[in-house]
């Protein structure tokens, strides 16, 4: 399970929470202009945007869970199982694996706009990378300043939908998220007013109760409506610290907490990561799930014109910080 979510005061940002009960050897992944990607089924792309995001690497290949691109188009996979269906072979213009469309849309796409064009052309074919690496069942979300789509493959074909809250979590299908809101709009952030009936004199007895009714529980449904809410009502400084801050506040709102699922399997399901990468500069923020420290890539630092890969490896225990004596006051008596 996972959540996804998009981020807009004075600059744009992209991230998501990764919800998983294993890891999958991810780590920060540059993709520079010049690095070869290659498709199983279409031309490869000797030269393309630069990207960075968060990806396990096989064989050379960046098989990216999200990435945003040099021109602020981002892009993420999410879980969609009993869903997701991949036909073996397509019938489009485009044929293109579901591990291969992260690095094939950002790579050759600089808006959400020619993104959509794109992928109203082309068929995401069940091509696994190799006989032992079976595809992830998956939907995506793509995002830029100007807006978010949801694509979704599904046995009728690959459905694109217009996004108005910036969100996607896990199933079901995204129409049922657009449908499924419609309850949440008595939701307010405000004090809530007595509209029980007249004469009865009635007052909210603690902070916070206008959001009675906001769902608590870690499914798919309810985080996208938990998400929305406290990003659409989120309040922050327009300044990058305190934006990626907010950022990361959003998501964990909707965090997994180990022990508060259990696969069918018995496993933990708990957030590896969460990223939040500002769309302008390029520069990817994350944490993990034991390390909340914040830390920081910056794509435009390295040679975003080079052929080689760039990877950095996640820190995976808790950097606490300790006050020295010596910093602290001494108050007089």
């Amino acid at each position: 399970m996972c959540t996804c979510i998009t981020y807009e005061n004075g600059d744009f940002y992209f991230g998501r929470n990764l919800d998983l009960e294993y890891s999958f050897g991810e780590r920060v992944v540059i993709t520079p202009r010049n690095y070869p990607l290659t498709f199983k089924k279409e031309a490869a792309m000797d030269c393309h945007y630069s990207m960075i995001g968060m990806a396990s690497v096989m064989g050379g290949y960046p098989m990216y869970a999200e990435a945003v691109n040099e021109k602020g188009l981002g892009m993420a996979g999410l879980n969609f199982p009993g869903n997701a269906f991949y036909p073996l072979e397509g019938k489009k213009k485009y044929q293109v694996t579901p591990y291969e469309v992260i690095p094939w849309i950002l790579g050759c796409c600089a808006t959400v706009r020619e993104a959509r064009m794109y992928l109203e052309q082309a068929d995401l074919v069940g091509i696994p990378f190799a006989a032992d690496v079976p595809l992830a069942p998956l939907h995506f979300m793509l995002a830029d300043k100007t807006g978010a789509l949801v694509a979704e493959p599904v046995e009728e074909g690959l459905k694109l939908y217009e996004n108005p809250f910036g969100v996607l979590t896990n199933n079901p299908p995204f129409p049922f998220h657009l449908m499924n809101m419609q309850q949440y709009l008595n939701l307010t952030a405000k004090a809530p007013e007595n509209r029980f009936g007249e004469g009865t004199d009635m007052k909210p007895f603690g902070q916070g109760m206008g959001a009675v009714g906001l769902p608590g529980d870690a499914s798919p449904a309810s985080r996208f409506v938990r998400a929305a809410f406290v990003k659409w009502n989120s309040r922050a400084r327009r300044e990058e610290k305190a934006n990626v801050s907010q950022f990361f506040h959003i998501l964990d709102s909707v965090a997994m907490v180990r022990g508060m699922v259990l696969t069918e399997e018995g496993r933990e399901d708990i957030t590896t990561y969460s990223c939040c990468v500002n769309a302008r500069t390029g520069v990817y923020y994350f944490k993990t799930y034991d390390n909340h420290r914040i830390q920081a890539v910056d794509m435009r630092a390295e040679d975003m014109d080079g052929s080689g890969l760039l990877a950095y490896e996640l820190p995976l225990e808790e950097d606490i910080q300790y006050r020295l004596k010596q910093e602290g006051r001494t108050e007089d008596a």
